[in-house]
């Protein structure tokens, strides 16, 4: 299973930065059991939100000719939880890319409020250091995610203001 966890591009700007946004609703599943009377967004899944986000940012910049996967995250800080009902902004900015890989820096907010921030490295693979199973194909830019990549470009190309 994959889950996608950002809703939509509101902003982007081809190689140096991307925002989308999550709506927390507390009909998802994860908000049943974390935790029961206090509904907060797990952690790793608002990380998870940040990388797809930076991701995107990535694998468009290089026009999703590499396979881009998540290396790690660096400098991460979390200022309050994430409940349901709010709606997080998630905001990559683009540091250094190169044929390696890329670094970008990362929020999130909701509102005005700083939930988390972080510095994500991400790395380009070829298809040789791919594990056993995996396709050789761009696999990240597949399957849901292929929707928020044609609506990030959409958002790209849109006038200022529009």
């Amino acid at each position: 299973m994959r889950w996608t966890w950002i809703d939509r591009f509101v902003a982007f700007e081809s190689g140096k930065t991307a925002t989308a946004v999550k709506n927390l609703s507390l009909a998802e599943d994860h908000f049943a059991d974390h935790f029961p009377c206090f509904p907060v967004m797990p952690a790793p899944l608002i990380l998870e939100g940040l990388a797809q986000t930076g991701g995107i940012l990535v694998g468009e910049a290089s026009r999703y000719e590499k396979n881009v996967v998540l290396a790690k995250m660096m400098d991460v800080k979390f200022h309050r939880e994430a409940l349901a009902g709010e709606q997080l902004t998630y905001t990559t900015n683009m540091v250094d890319l190169n044929d390696t890989g890329a670094r970008v820096n990362a929020t999130v907010h909701s509102g005005t409020d700083l939930v988390a921030e972080a510095v994500i490295m991400f790395a380009h693979v070829t298809a040789a250091q791919l594990p056993p199973g995996v396709p050789d194909a761009k696999f990240v830019f597949t399957g849901e995610l292929t929707q928020l990549l044609r609506q990030a470009e959409a958002v790209s190309r849109a006038p200022s203001g529009a």
